[in-house]
């Protein structure tokens, strides 16, 4: 068996394994997350009043889901790290992916991102915070920036890297502007994510296929401990959806939307395709500028643009099936992530 071989079975193992160790660990988080009634709060009052009545039997429907994604992938990237130190000629050892240079980072910022999310969770469940909705925009916006820089020094102080790519246009040595960018696409990634995570399932299979697009992209530049990364989340998010989809049994919360966009952020800069990721994950952008145009419009004009915002909530409001939303905007990405894996794949050829 070639390298090439060898590496598409151990991300396709592992990608499964991941799945079958999340489902197998999801009754005892839902026993855990239904106990303790840890329940999402739907925020109410007269500035959010049409997502008030149209979410408000959704209340009380358990979150944290997305500890199920992060602590799968770190149970096998720190368990078979273990175990290929411990038993060296054990046939699963071969099967390892935590590396300092493709995945340790990654996996770190996914874990600090996911406990700062797990806290915000707990927070709003408590109804904590201002009205009760857990840490402040603020505070959030300070907090995920501060890993992102620590992210952007790892970046610059160990791996030497100040490289931006311009797809069909080469690579260009940008010096310290590297690190303001770097910082600009983790945490823009990972609050657009979060607004996405509005419906029944539509963070999570926009994810699944963003992530599917960079492990391609990971696996076609050879970096395949990334690769195995990128499928151990798809395996840990093809159970979460099994739950999560409409109706859901459990949502994904702060600490599974927030640390999944800071990593698909940091997995699309270590491939150098962040120029990509607008194309790979543009239902996020997408739901992101219908925000930042409400805003606006409401700042401006006195009056709102949309009926709801994000937009999945305004086409919601306007009389479309949460299902239908779902699955549309689930279209949009798989044609999009396979876009952007297609510009990578003939940028790599000019």
């Amino acid at each position: 068996m070639n390298l090439e071989s060898f590496e598409i079975v151990r991300i396709l193992v592992l990608t499964t394994l991941a799945f079958i160790l999340a489902m197998a660990l999801t009754p005892f988080w839902t026993h855990i997350l239904y106990k303790y009634k840890l329940g999402k709060r739907i925020r109410s009052g007269s500035d959010t009043p049409i997502f008030s009545m149209m979410h408000a039997k959704k209340a009380g429907t358990p979150t944290m889901g997305g500890v199920l994604i992060w602590g799968v992938v770190f149970v096998l990237a720190v368990g078979l790290l273990y175990l290929s130190q411990i038993f060296p000629d054990f046939w699963l050892s071969k099967f390892s992916f935590l590396t300092r240079s493709q995945t340790l980072l990654p996996l770190g910022v996914l874990m600090a991102s996911a406990l700062v999310g797990l806290i915000d969770d707990y927070m709003n469940i408590r109804g904590v915070g201002p009205k009760g909705g857990g840490l402040s925009m603020r505070y959030r916006l300070i907090i995920y920036t501060a890993i992102a820089i620590i992210g952007a020094l790892w970046f610059a102080l160990k791996l030497d890297w100040d490289l931006l790519h311009v797809p069909f246009l080469g690579d260009f040595n940008i010096g310290w502007w590297y690190l303001p960018f770097f910082v600009l696409v983790v945490v823009a990634t990972a609050f657009s994510v979060n607004e996405t995570d509005g419906l029944d399932g539509l963070a999570g299979g926009t994810l699944l296929t963003s992530f599917g697009a960079l492990a391609i992209i990971s696996f076609s530049q050879g970096k395949y401990d990334l690769a195995v990364f990128c499928g151990v989340i798809i395996g840990a998010l093809l159970a979460f959806l099994w739950f999560n989809i409409n109706p859901a049994r459990f949502i994904m919360g702060d600490t599974g939307a927030m640390s999944l966009g800071v990593t698909l952020a940091l997995v699309a800069l270590l491939t150098n395709s962040a120029l990509l990721l607008p194309v790979i994950g543009l239902v996020f952008v997408i739901e992101t500028f219908s925000v930042i145009l409400q805003l606006f419009w409401r700042r401006v004009f006195q009056h709102k643009l949309f009926l709801s915002a994000p937009i999945h909530h305004h086409l919601e409001a306007n009389g479309w099936s949460e299902p239908k939303i779902v699955m549309r905007f689930w279209v949009i990405s798989i044609v999009t992530s396979s876009l952007g894996v297609a510009i990578a794949l003939l940028d790599a050829l000019a």
